[in-house]
């Protein structure tokens, strides 16, 4: 079904020349030639009687008489397409937009969406992926998986994957440098790390390396990506040493493709949650119980 606005003819063409003061600038908006727009707003002016547009050097600007007309047309052509937007929602599957960060998505619910689908064959599931922590949840999804703390995100959150990291890479990398046994063995090997221009909410190596007792600036041989999914491929890649996040490495874990090198760190307050809107509807709904019921 397409999303292309209704056609309404003189109405859509005097509400875009009135919004842009510029006859050419609405003809290419609306995919029209200039002479044809000009035509329209001729004969709807002999229509009423009054010239709408005043014709300037570069451009044009609304007669009294036409912002009138403007102010109702421009309401008007809103409302229209808000109800075509709504009969159009009506005979599509239901579908849920659910945020998340890049991690998650890819290495948690990827895998696991096929299997929702199967259950849920009429329910359309669309991601928004970023790694920002989004303050404006309703603007954007109808639910959301978010990394933080409980009072992130209100008393409706609920917890889907506590905080649990642990050091892995590739098999291929121990055999390369030796058995990492020891923390100061980890932090002398090179390290992977998730950038971001904010302040990490995550564990971090920094963070972790301080937990066992040691003191580390970024190394040479280091390496930063700006998704968890880099990082993850780049330890696959025998590059480095990442922090795993139990939860979303797991199936990593079980086919040996990486190998956890190092103590587990836990911070039980922190994780995934499931951010649930005010706008929640069935579909919404039957996504987030299939998330809870899939920790």
């Amino acid at each position: 079904m397409s999303d292309r606005p209704l056609d309404i003819g003189w109405l859509r063409i005097f509400e875009a020349a009135g919004r842009l003061g510029n006859l050419t600038r609405a003809a290419e908006e609306l995919g029209l030639s200039q002479p044809s727009v000009s035509y329209q707003i001729q004969t709807l002016e002999a229509q009423v009687g009054v010239p709408l547009l005043r014709r300037l050097h570069r451009g044009t600007e609304l007669t009294e008489e036409g912002r009138i007309l403007f102010e109702a047309v421009s309401a008007n052509v809103g409302r229209i397409d808000e109800a075509a937007r709504r009969i159009r929602q009506r005979i599509r599957k239901p579908g849920v937009r659910l945020y998340t960060d890049y991690g998650f998505a890819s290495f948690w619910l990827m895998p696991r969406v096929a299997e929702f689908r199967r259950a849920h064959p009429g329910v359309e599931v669309h991601i928004v992926a970023s790694q920002a922590l989004e303050s404006d949840l309703e603007a954007i999804a109808d639910t959301g998986v978010m990394f933080g703390t409980a009072k992130d995100f209100g008393a409706g959150a609920r917890l889907l994957m506590p905080e649990r990291v642990v050091p892995v890479c590739s098999p291929r990398l121990v055999d390369r440098l030796g058995p990492m046994d020891s923390a100061a063995k980890i932090a002398a090997a090179p390290l992977l790390h998730l950038d971001t221009a904010a302040r990490p909410r995550w564990i971090t190596w920094t963070s972790w390396l301080v937990e066992q007792g040691i003191a580390r600036e970024p190394g040479q041989a280091d390496l930063g990506l700006n998704t968890y999914s880099l990082v993850i491929q780049a330890a696959m890649a025998e590059q480095g040493v990442a922090l795993g996040w139990i939860g979303l490495v797991d199936a990593l874990l079980d086919s040996g493709t990486l190998v956890p090198v190092g103590p587990e760190l836990k911070r039980p307050d922190w994780g995934y949650w499931l951010v649930p809107t005010r706008s929640e509807n069935t579909a919404t709904r039957a996504l987030n119980d299939w998330l809870l019921d899939n920790r």
